[in-house]
Parts: C-alpha cells; sequence; structure tokens
C-alpha cells in the first residue's frame, strides 16, 4: 500500500494538523510515513499545504509530485494542485469554500460542504478539516479512524485534549459522507 496526499488551504484551516494526524496514525500503525508541511509567506490566511506519504514499504523519497489524493480546503489549492494529481485520482474539496468546479474529468471527487457542516451540527467552525479527513480516512483505508483518533493526543496540545470529542464527531460525520457519496 502507498498512498501520497496533498493537502492544502489556507493558513488557519487545519492543514498541517491533518498532515500531521495522518503521520501520527500510520506511525502508530507500524507504516513509513513522511509529512512536509510548505507555508506561504503569510502563516495564518496565507497559503498553506503539506505532503504525506504513507507506506507498507519504505519511503524513498518524501516529495509528492504526482499524489494519488488531493485534499483542499480553497478555491486557490484546487487551481494550484489539481492538475497534479494521477490520472484515477481522489480528489476531495470543501466545497463551503470551493466555488469552482474541477476542470479533470478522469478524477473521483467527492465535494464537502465541510465548513457549512462544521457550524450547523458541530456549532464550531474549526473542526471542518476533520470533517475531511473523516471522509479520506474512510474512502482510502490509508490508516483506521481509531488511530487518527489516538493521533489526536499527540497533535493537540494536552490543553485542548477537551476537543477531542468534538473532533472524533467531526470525523464520523465524514466518514458517513464518504459511504454515502461512494
Amino acid at each position: 500500500m502507498l498512498e501520497e496526499i496533498i493537502l492544502a488551504g489556507f493558513g488557519g484551516q487545519g492543514v498541517m494538523s491533518m498532515g500531521q494526524l495522518l503521520a501520527y496514525a500510520g506511525m502508530m500503525e507500524d507504516k513509513h510515513v513522511s509529512w512536509i508541511p510548505s507555508y506561504g509567506p503569510e502563516m495564518r490566511g496565507g497559503t498553506a499545504n503539506c505532503s504525506v506519504t504513507i507506506s507498507d514499504a519504505p519511503v524513498s523519497s518524501p516529495l509528492i509530485s504526482e499524489p494519488h489524493t488531493l485534499i483542499v480546503l480553497n478555491r486557490p489549492s484546487l487551481e494550484k494542485f489539481e492538475q497534479d494529481v494521477q490520472p484515477d485520482g481522489l480528489l476531495l474539496l470543501n466545497s463551503s469554500l470551493v466555488d469552482l468546479e474541477p476542470k479533470r474529468q478522469d478524477l473521483s471527487v467527492l465535494k464537502i460542504p465541510a465548513s457549512e457542516l462544521a457550524d450547523e451540527k458541530l456549532k464550531n467552525s474549526r473542526v471542518a478539516n476533520m470533517i475531511i479527513l473523516g471522509a479520506f480516512v474512510e474512502l482510502t483505508k490509508a490508516v483506521s479512524m481509531d488511530s487518527v483518533i489516538a493521533a489526536l493526543k499527540k497533535v493537540l496540545p494536552e490543553y485542548r485534549h477537551n476537543l477531542i470529542p468534538l473532533n472524533r464527531q467531526a470525523l464520523e460525520i465524514g466518514a458517513d459522507l464518504a459511504r454515502a457519496g461512494r
């Protein structure tokens, strides 16, 4: 199994946290992982993306030029990375913030109104990223949901561990949407 993912959005949307969660979850499952963050000129509000590789075999290079999966949380990220995804790859996008249709016809696309769902169902817009992540985990099975939830204890600072149940709910909403949208 080899899963190469690019996650992209604005700084502050939790792109780096999503990548870290995947990397930690992979390590907990004794998989080979890499995580490479990339920031735009501003931290919060600027562009941010990260590359994550999860594999059963050693990762020869952490650089990803043609990901299997692209997760985009904003329109500029779709415009920047869509052309890089492998043919027959997976595109997950936050349709609350991406008002552009993907150009590629050879991708499996799942549009999730993650920001709206986070606001309406969970009353916390900061977990929109976790809804998308839950869909990714359900669709790819690259790591288990239990490992992602356990990884929250490593990624979130201890004073934020009270948010783990909320993040779990967001992950479950995303997984449910993925099952329904297949």
